[in-house]
């Protein structure tokens, strides 16, 4: 057994996982039986495993998800209202983050949008991606605030760096001049290189009269439509469970 002077330095150094697998090692006669090597390739692997975990954890905290729960091996295909499962396995793999593509998830209230979102971006935390979840009103009323306290250039900078952005409820509400705007300098800055995930009631192929502004709606259009994945959710029995949020 490592004497306490030994451990003090392993806990300065954060070693936690590699403590953990020590303490159990101590008291597992199989382990006792290992060669020098073998124990100390299971100490390193717990402490990789450890920092993943926590590495995990706090980006899954960052993200702020609305369904936290919601992962993709909960999706239920009975009831799965058109959704493909050849795209859907495409996506949990993550390629789609790593070349910078949106996808667009659309219909009717309650068929489980939010929820896809969110298991979608629960995949990317867990794949190590950072992400973070906003409702689109929302997010257009702190750009708002932060143009007023002069930290809007500071904010566009953090959410350009998030590797998946989800905007949800996109169109819910009427849109001005100044959330278009935003909206375009936003998009501007993930174009090609951060992916953004959008949910809507409304049809992609009615955004560009939602945004009514012909100009900026192009320019906003060909930013998150452009090489995106569409899904299409069709309108079916309500999975609400019991927190509220439609499950896929």
């Amino acid at each position: 057994m490592l004497t306490e002077h030994t451990l003090e330095q392993l806990r300065t150094l954060r070693l936690d996982g590699m403590l953990r697998a020590i303490e159990e090692q101590s008291t597992s006669t199989a382990a006792a039986e290992l060669s020098f090597e073998d124990r100390l390739t299971m100490l390193v692997q717990r402490e990789i495993a450890w920092r993943d975990n926590r590495r995990v954890a706090r980006l899954l905290k960052a993200a702020k998800l609305k369904v936290s729960a919601a992962c993709i091996e909960d999706i239920d295909w009975r009831t799965s209202r058109g959704l493909d499962r050849a795209l859907v396995t495409a996506l949990a793999g993550g390629d789609w983050i790593r070349h910078g593509r949106n996808l667009l998830i659309t219909g009717a209230t309650g068929c489980g949008k939010t929820w896809l979102a969110c298991a979608l971006a629960h995949q990317a935390v867990r794949g190590g991606f950072s992400a973070l979840y906003v409702r689109a009103a929302r997010l257009f009323e702190e750009l708002k605030v932060a143009h007023g306290d002069g930290s809007f250039t500071r904010r566009l900078t953090q959410l350009a760096k998030l590797d998946v952005l989800v905007i949800d409820d996109f169109a819910l509400s009427p849109i001005g001049a100044a959330e278009r705007n935003d909206l375009l300098e936003l998009l501007d800055d993930r174009v090609g290189t951060r992916s953004t995930i959008v949910t809507s009631q409304v049809p992609v192929r009615a955004w560009h009269t939602y945004l009514n502004d012909p100009t900026l709606a192009d320019a906003i259009l060909d930013r998150v439509v452009h090489s995106s994945h569409k899904i299409e959710l069709k309108v079916g029995k309500s999975m609400r469970d019991n927190d509220g949020a439609a499950k896929a």
